[in-house]
């Protein structure tokens, strides 16, 4: 999945890749780094990144979190920068297919077979990295088909929903 995310300023494209259920590749600026991310309460979580240990406290907002450090409090704001399929996006006419961006578990179903939607508009809530993420529909058209149910967990790819 792929974020652009603003701290203190500077926003910068973050692609996250779970490599495990606590275990996460994060490319900023084409560097990769490793990270292990384990809550370790309601409203804290132990980090690794890049092998040093950080705990922290998260305090979610609508746009992303405030991470409470030791010495500092830090404003992220994350915005999904890519929403479904790459596919699905490019595509003007015909069937679009809306896919997983990466793994995680179908939280909230927003739509069904039938439905009208717009452009923008959400069809499901999707669990990965602690997270949940909006999946919205690429362009406007009828749910033709939806793959998903609410508590399934699904991989990189796995189809969700379709919209012709």
């Amino acid at each position: 999945m792929i974020f652009d995310v603003s701290v203190q300023g500077r926003t910068v494209k973050a692609e996250v890749k779970a490599t495990t259920a606590d275990s996460y590749t994060v490319v900023i600026d084409g560097r990769p780094h490793v990270v292990d991310f384990r809550e370790t309460g309601r409203d804290f979580a132990s980090l690794l990144l890049d092998g040093r240990s950080f705990e922290a406290g998260l305090e979610r907002r609508e746009d992303g979190f405030v991470v409470h450090l030791p010495a500092d409090n830090i404003a992220v704001v994350l915005q999904e920068a890519a929403r479904g399929s790459a596919a699905a996006h490019k595509k003007a006419s015909g069937p679009s297919r809306v896919t997983a961006p990466m793994p995680g578990k179908v939280v909230r179903l927003l739509v069904e077979a039938g439905q009208e939607v717009a452009a923008g508009a959400g069809l499901l809530v999707m669990e990965a990295m602690k997270m949940e993420n909006e999946l919205r529909a690429p362009r406007a058209g009828r749910v033709q088909s939806v793959a998903a149910r609410e508590g399934l967990a699904v991989e990189t790819g796995a189809l969700l929903v379709v919209i012709e």
